[in-house]
C-alpha cells in the first residue's frame, strides 16, 4: 500500500499486495486522512457522525465493486472541495459501472444503488487503463427528525 499526501485537499492511496484487505485499507486511509485535515474533531468545522458514516460506506462499495467487477482498485483517491469531500476508486476494467438489478432477499446488486442513495451525486470517467467511479459526499447534512 502506497500513500501521496497533499495534506490540504487531496489524498491518493495505491493499492497493492493483498486483495482480501482492500476494503479495510481503504476505510482506515479515509479516517487517517480526516484526522489529519482535523475533520473528525467534534469541534467547529468537524464532521457530523453520519457524513463520517456515509462516507466511509460509500468507499466500502465502491473499492468492493472495483474487487468484483474491475479487476481489483488501482488507487482511491479523496479530495476535499468547499463544502465536499469526494472519493474516486480506479480499476482496471473499461465496463462502465452500472446499477445492476437486485432480487428482494437475496445478496449482490446492491452497491451502487447504496452509493446512489448516501452520495450528493456519483459519476464515472474513464481513466488510462480503465475507469474511475466517483461518489461526493456533503460536508454537512440537514438536521434529522
Amino acid at each position: 500500500m502506497g500513500a501521496d499526501f497533499d495534506a490540504d485537499r487531496r489524498v491518493c492511496l495505491s493499492f497493492f499486495g493483498a486483495p482480501d484487505t482492500v476494503i479495510a485499507r481503504g476505510r482506515d486511509f479515509i479516517r487517517r486522512t480526516l484526522t489529519r485535515w482535523y475533520l473528525l474533531d467534534r469541534g467547529p468545522g468537524g464532521l457530523a457522525p453520519e457524513v463520517l458514516d456515509d462516507l466511509l460506506l460509500v468507499t466500502s462499495e465502491l473499492v468492493a465493486n472495483a474487487c468484483v467487477h474491475g479487476g481489483g482498485p488501482r488507487e482511491l483517491v479523496l479530495e476535499r472541495r468547499p463544502g465536499v469531500l469526494r472519493v474516486e476508486v480506479s480499476d482496471r476494467s473499461l465496463v462502465a459501472a452500472r446499477r445492476r438489478a437486485t432480487r428482494p432477499g437475496r445478496p449482490g446488486g446492491y452497491g451502487l444503488l447504496v452509493v446512489e442513495h448516501l452520495a450528493d451525486c456519483w459519476g464515472i470517467t474513464g481513466a488510462s487503463g480503465g475507469k474511475t467511479v466517483w461518489a461526493e459526499v456533503a460536508t454537512s447534512r440537514p438536521p434529522s427528525c
